[in-house]
């Protein structure tokens, strides 16, 4: 066996032993050819020619590969999602790469792979080519709507002689002028000074220290100067350079479509004003339901309806009140539509059942899941179920799950890529969960209600009151193909954004709120439900990067967003952390506390209050936790009321303080750390750091209310703030009606 791709993996972070790099190489410079080839193989050589396109003679050289190290989407880096579920995509096939002559314009270069055994006998690839770019000045490749911000002579394309594949280009950045923004971010709000892109990324864990996100946005503020922003409006890859190669300029490359040309559109105004401008473009949130705001809770581990029960009446009989409940484990773990060990009967055409097509034994482990449904209702607490956009086919498939994706390769609802033949085939997903899955176009109309509707009885029958819309990062490869005939580089990033939509308006056609609950998204998410930050690990670095997170994509105008309130990995957080977490988390427009699964194994990992007390033997974190999520409950109607003004106004919930202060991050410099305010009258700072005796906190201008001792303190300066383990800095505005949720 010998094999190459040319563009590899899709990967974005990573090159593949057997890609050709850069994909599209640049004139002057050298690509990298690469094949994986079995043990059978003792040498590989490439036949590279190249045929100019005005009819002079072609020229052939041949290469000869050395051996290097094999890797296979990213293995190598830190970037997928379970370790263990990497390592069961070890292969034994070695790699082979060559670097070629400096490359010439001009032409199409054409290649071709011979393995030779031990024997002589040879095997041999087909044919590939491409052809060498160069960049060249393109004045009318960038098209400004909203003012002319441009810097002259910035604007220049790659191009090939065929086609255009990047745009690049400036914009001025002032001196006093921060950049911030971008979507989800978790390193720190200023991004000034920084280099980031926009694609969505499965990052497990560490997202601050690696700079990737599930939930990019090609869009951003700057403020500090007169007050401006931007959004490069495609939905293709695109990379920023923040003033770090020259403090007075942004630097955009985009990749372009065949038509070469970038739009970009220019807000000026307050953040605001250019948050505003941005949201008339892209969409914005509507208004969820009340009970949104109440706490959130859920484990991994939680996979009975005997354990979902026990830990609602744990909840009760410690006072801690819950509103919501998501169950991870509760399906076949095949079809993510029917509950385990329930009975039914196939449907060999893939069509959906019904409630009545099941039935629950009693030893099962859901023997009655309209029952437990109706008693969460009854006691106020309203359920979501856990999904995947995918089709599992390891272990191979077998039941339902075999003919669903039967039906969903002849029903043509499937994503798909080419194959070798010039023809295509489904899409197998190439990431670590769940390799090699079939993928449902969720950005088809069509496909998205093929897929849906196997799970409406879950929502008319059942009583579901939401999804956990999981995953969503599992589209990579520029040449894959959507049934609208898009390619991956303009539609994968779009996916996510398409697939809490579809589970939004299933639940809206039941007559049902829209509440979906994702981590990964793309520009036009902010008008599809609600999400949370990603996996990560229960430390008070990860905690500091939450924040950032909530923060950043606030300010791009995601309005229902939460995370997992000190971390869902690993050992479970000392009792500090998980009571200044859960401090934080009160004031965050979604509280909500989740755990890994943990195969069952003790001392539980469960993030519940009462196993956090237990394990820590900390007799503080029970009444602690419970005064704050009683809080919370009495916080609900300013959450709900200040939503619904955030919706009208633009101005976000959990609001960056460079929303009510331009001058916030000179001004307030590393001193304040990181705060918001939530809705218009509470300021808050959360306690990032493990031992604080104090934090200081930056006030704005007004007249302020510590809403524990009830001082007055005036703003416009920075206070520091006693921080005993009970107490997280809050400060209300003089005045304010919310002061009566503190006592």
């Amino acid at each position: 066996m010998i094999r190459h791709r040319p563009s590899g993996s899709g990967h974005p972070y990573s090159v593949d032993t057997e890609q050709r790099w850069p994909v599209v190489p640049e004139a002057g410079a050298s690509a990298m050819l690469g094949v994986r080839a079995d043990a059978s193989i003792s040498a590989v050589s490439v036949e590279l020619t190249f045929v100019p396109d005005d009819g002079g003679d072609s020229e052939r050289t041949t290469l000869q590969l050395g051996r290097v190290a094999s890797t296979s989407r990213g293995r190598i880096t830190d970037g997928g999602h379970l370790a263990s579920a990497a390592s069961r995509l070890a292969r034994s096939a070695g790699g082979w790469q060559v670097s070629t002559p400096a490359l010439r314009s001009g032409g199409t270069y054409r290649y071709r792979f011979t393995g030779t055994r031990a024997d002589g006998t040879t095997e041999r690839t087909r044919e590939f080519e491409f052809r060498a770019a160069v960049w060249d000045d393109a004045p009318g490749a960038v098209v400004e709507t909203g003012g002319a911000r441009v810097i002259a002579g910035s604007v220049r394309r790659l191009h090939d002689g065929i086609r255009t594949w990047r745009v690049r280009f400036s914009l001025p950045l002032a001196a006093g002028e921060h950049v911030t923004g971008f979507g989800e971010r978790y390193d720190r709000l200023d991004h000034t000074g920084q280099e980031l892109d926009s694609v969505v990324f499965e990052q497990y864990k560490s997202q601050g220290a690696e700079r990737k996100t599930y939930l990019p946005m090609p869009f951003a503020h700057v403020v500090g100067g007169e007050g401006w922003g931007f959004h490069v409006d495609t939905t293709r890859r695109v990379w920023f350079d923040l003033g770090a190669a020259d403090p007075s300029r942004i630097v955009v490359e985009a990749e372009t479509g065949p038509e070469g040309a970038v739009d970009l559109r220019l807000f000026a105004g307050t953040p605001t004003d250019v948050l505003r401008g941005f949201l008339d473009r892209v969409g914005r949130a509507e208004e969820l339901p009340a009970w949104v705001f109440r706490l959130w809770a859920s484990g991994n581990e939680w996979n009975t309806q005997a354990e979902v029960m026990r830990q609602m009446d744990l909840h009760a009989e410690h006072d801690i009140p819950v509103g919501s409940v998501v169950i991870e484990a509760w399906s076949d773990e095949s079809t993510f539509t029917a509950f385990r060990d329930a009975q039914y009967e196939v449907t060999e055409d893939g069509a959906p059942h019904r409630l009545a097509d099941f039935t629950f034994p009693a030893e099962g482990a859901w023997p009655d899941p309209k029952g437990m449904a109706d008693e969460l209702h009854r006691r106020d607490i309203r359920l979501h179920l856990w999904q995947i956009p995918l089709l599992k086919m390891r272990p191979h498939p077998s039941g339902q799950l075999a003919a669903d994706a039967r039906a969903a390769i002849e029903e043509g609802v499937l994503i798909r890529e080419p194959d070798a033949r010039g023809g295509l085939r489904p899409y197998r997903n190439r990431g670590w969960w769940f390799p090699l899955s079939l993928m449902p176009d969720l950005t088809d109309e069509r496909a998205a209600r093929w897929w849906t509707e196997k799970r409406r009885y879950l929502v008319e029958e059942l009583g579901v009151d939401g999804f956990k819309t999981d995953g969503g990062e599992h589209a990579w490869g520029a040449e894959l193909v959507y049934l609208d005939g898009s390619r991956g580089d303009e539609k994968n990033n779009a996916f996510p954004v398409a697939y809490a939509a579809a589970y939004g308006e299933l639940l809206r056609s039941a007559g049902k709120a829209p509440v979906t609950f994702s981590r990964a998204g793309f520009t036009g998410s902010q008008a599809h439900g609600a999400f949370w930050a990603g996996d990560e690990n229960s430390t008070w670095e990860a905690f500091a990067w939450s924040m950032n997170a909530g923060l950043s994509a606030a300010s791009s105008g995601v309005v229902y967003w939460g995370w997992d309130i000190a971390g869902f990995s690993g050992e479970i957080p000392d009792a500090e952390l998980y009571i200044r977490a859960v401090q934080a988390s009160t004031f965050v427009p979604i509280m909500q506390y989740h755990s890994e699964f943990n195969h069952h194994r003790l001392p539980s990992r469960d993030r519940t209050p009462w196993n956090i007390a237990e394990r820590t033997g900390d007799e503080r974190v029970l009444p602690i936790v419970r005064e704050f999520t009683h809080l919370r409950e009495r916080l609900v109607p300013y959450l709900e009321r200040e939503a619904r003004v955030t919706i009208e106004t633009d101005r976000p919930l959990m609001r960056p303080l460079f929303f009510d202060d331009s001058a916030y991050f000179d001004r307030a410099g590393e001193t304040a750390g990181t705060q918001w305010m939530l809705g218009a009258d509470l300021l808050v700072a959360p306690v990032l750091q493990p031992h604080a005796d104090t934090v200081d906190v930056w006030l704005p201008e007004g007249e302020w209310v510590d809403v524990w001792t009830h001082e007055e303190v005036a703003g416009g300066r920075t206070v520091s703030v006693p921080t005993p383990l009970e107490r997280i800095p809050v400060f209300a505005r003089a005045g304010a009606e919310v002061l009566a949720a503190f006592g």
